[in-house]
């Protein structure tokens, strides 16, 4: 309600003798009184609705807070902005730094999905796709023809429908010196075929270097027998 508004309330809670003098009320009586003049619809008629007063309640607070920040930081209000726009340079050259977010597969399919083929044709197959830097197929090939070669060779017993998760831990048993790289390969082939992450030349490279060794490892023959989960 205006300042205009109160005098109107005023002027109209006035009440004078017949005489023209104005007539003392007492306190309850004339609150009572002022509350009912008040109560007019006349008087609210240009009040904030409740959105909007709701929405000039967070604006003071927002206000506040910036006015609060503003006044513990060195420099005012400037230094305040030179502190935000430090963290947003921050965030963006970490963004830059370490590329796009990894994100863990939801779930880990089989390692073939396709029609069996020996370990040289996935090499094959993986070399290609290196050579037109289809990275992603060049490092799925060259897993399956990691897993395929140990396969070939009775290191594990085949198993269709075994996962790289799978392949990797059977191996790791026969192959204990290489257990760990061999879990990473695994991981690396079910981010990049399940879990969207893009396949790499540097991916691609390790998987190659590891299938290369894994030619020439020799089996630990103390190890337990490897179990088919296909």
């Amino acid at each position: 309600m205006t300042t205009g508004g109160k005098t109107t309330v005023l002027a109209r809670l006035t009440v004078r003798s017949d005489d023209g003098l104005p007539v003392r009320i007492s306190r309850v009586p004339a609150r009572e009184a002022a509350e009912r003049e008040l109560s007019d619809p006349r008087y609210h008629q240009h009040d904030p609705n409740p959105i909007q007063r709701a929405l000039n309640w967070l604006w003071d607070r927002v206000g506040e807070l910036f006015h609060t920040a503003a006044g513990a930081t060195p420099g005012g209000w400037a230094g305040l902005l030179a502190l935000v726009a430090f963290v947003l340079l921050l965030v963006i050259a970490l963004r830059l730094r370490l590329g796009a977010v990894r994100r863990t597969p939801a779930t880990r399919g089989s390692l073939f999905a396709d029609t069996p083929r020996t370990a040289a044709e996935h090499r094959t197959a993986a070399e290609r796709h290196a050579a037109e830097g289809r990275w992603n197929e060049a490092v799925q090939d060259r897993m399956r023809a990691l897993v395929l070669a140990l396969e070939e060779r009775a290191l594990l017993t085949p198993g269709p429908g075994r996962t790289a998760d799978e392949a990797a831990g059977e191996a790791g048993l026969v192959l204990p010196a290489y257990a760990a790289r061999l879990r990473g390969a695994a991981r690396t082939f079910d981010e990049v075929a399940y879990g969207g992450r893009p396949g790499t030349e540097r991916a691609y490279a390790q998987l190659t270097d590891l299938d290369t060794e894994l030619q020439r490892a020799k089996p630990d023959l103390t190890a337990a027998p490897t179990r088919s989960r296909g």
